[in-house]
């Protein structure tokens, strides 16, 4: 699942950040499972963590014996699920109906 349409206009590592979130909204993250998810740098990871945490778009909890637990603000998570088909390319939609 991916963050709502109106908070993916933000940097790229900012979105894959929302959208692991996103994916495990109930349990929340880790900071080591956001950098595997994520694949970035610890440092690029930090500034992204920073720039949503000041927007209000992640809560940070104490997660006790799993230390802090990261998660996206409610106003993030879709109500239903996004439509992927929706993204799809015309391209992508011509070679599904016209095989080649």
């Amino acid at each position: 699942m991916k963050a709502k349409r109106e908070y993916r206009n933000r940097a790229e590592t900012e979105v894959a950040v929302l959208d692991a979130l996103v994916d495990r909204v109930d349990d929340g993250m880790t900071v080591f499972e956001l950098r595997a998810a994520v694949e970035v740098g610890i440092d690029e990871l930090e500034q992204a963590l920073s720039a949503l945490k000041e927007d209000d778009l992640i809560v940070v909890e104490s997660g006790g014996s799993e230390g802090v637990v990261i998660k996206p603000d409610e106003r993030v998570v879709p109500d239903a699920p996004v439509d992927d088909e929706a993204e799809q390319s015309i391209g992508d939609w011509i070679r599904e109906r016209i095989p080649f």
